[in-house]
């Protein structure tokens, strides 16, 4: 059973790659072919792979456990921040702070810091102090907001992280590797795989790839729920109604007489909860082959996503050296 149908996939863009002189030698087995020097996916691959992924977010989620969604390029951060608000599960879009995860006490500390400044500007406290000291406090509320307002429900580590382009966001994939936590993530042509546990291989810098594969990755996690609210209403019945019965066995036989229960031996309570079991859905999939392609659309993409990354990655490096400042001054 596939995840995702190969017309979505194809529709989507997620076979395109980057040009073949940026491609790393470890993703040859995830490429396809080469077309117009651009380097084509294997489908095949990323459909089992995506199929992986789902299982196991799922399941790590009906145990109770949380998926950290990581995605701070321009592409992926509204995608990102709307399917992780659909499914209630903590994210990060704004950059990554060096330590969020092999230093999480701290981060907490600053996340508590963010709930206190809020709590006293909702009781107008801001307003017993001079204008210019609420004025910087009132910045940085809307500093740390931007930097950790995706992980304030986050009370522990994750259990495991999504992803979106591993070159850029490789700082947050060695610390979860520090922490021995699963990593899935979206990988390129031009990225290397050795240190992702679940490798999807897939375009990520086309915005439809992205939300295709981010809004499965959420679909899986409100699955998760489900099943676990499933297995709670399973098992909480059983529990409630086993003491009771074995209270009412002793309670008779300590208090009343032996008329009374001889009335009340053939009302004895028989209890069978119902095991109902989930059905599985199962779709019949169409796999189609890559002819039809247009391959002037190919190189016009891929020439699109490159520069937008190039003057993406110039903003960001400016901006990191003044966030870096700000957040050691707090």
């Amino acid at each position: 059973m596939s995840v995702i149908s190969m017309k979505a996939l194809l529709e989507s863009g997620v076979h395109f790659g980057h040009r073949t002189h940026k491609w790393h030698p470890a993703m040859k087995p995830y490429i396809f072919t080469e077309r117009n020097g651009i380097h084509i996916i294997d489908l095949q691959k990323t459909s089992k792979a995506i199929e992986q992924a789902y299982n196991l977010v799922r399941d790590i989620i009906a145990e109770g456990g949380t998926l950290l969604f990581v995605g701070t390029k321009r592409q992926a951060q509204e995608t990102i921040q709307e399917e992780a608000t659909r499914c209630g599960m903590p994210y990060v879009t704004a950059r990554w702070l060096g330590g969020m995860l092999t230093n999480w006490r701290t981060i907490r500390q600053r996340i508590n810091e963010l709930d206190r400044l809020e709590r006293m500007r909702d009781k107008g406290e801001f307003e017993n102090i001079t204008k210019k000291e609420a004025l910087i406090l009132s910045r940085k509320i809307e500093r740390l907001e931007i930097l950790l307002g995706g992980i304030r429900t986050m009370s522990k580590l994750p259990d495991v992280i999504f992803v979106v382009d591993v070159h850029r966001e490789a700082t947050a994939i060695h610390e979860a590797n520090l922490l021995n936590i699963p990593v899935v993530a979206l990988v390129d042509t031009n990225c290397d795989p050795s240190n992702v546990d679940f490798v999807i291989p897939s375009n990520d810098d086309a915005i439809r790839a992205i939300k295709l594969m981010v809004a499965k990755m959420a679909d899986a996690v409100i699955e998760g729920k489900a099943l676990r609210k499933d297995i709670e209403e399973e098992v909480a019945p059983v529990e409630l109604r086993a003491p009771e019965y074995e209270e009412a066995e002793l309670s008779d036989e300590d208090l009343l007489g032996e008329a009374t229960l001889a009335k009340l031996a053939f009302r004895t309570p028989n209890i069978s909860p119902d095991e109902d079991l989930a059905e599985e859905l199962v779709e019949n999939l169409v796999e189609e082959l890559y002819e039809g392609e247009e391959e002037d659309h190919r190189r016009n993409l891929e020439s699109d996503a490159d520069e937008e990354e190039e003057l993406e990655d110039e903003d960001i490096d400016e901006d990191v050296d003044v966030d870096e400042d700000e957040v050691d001054k707090d």
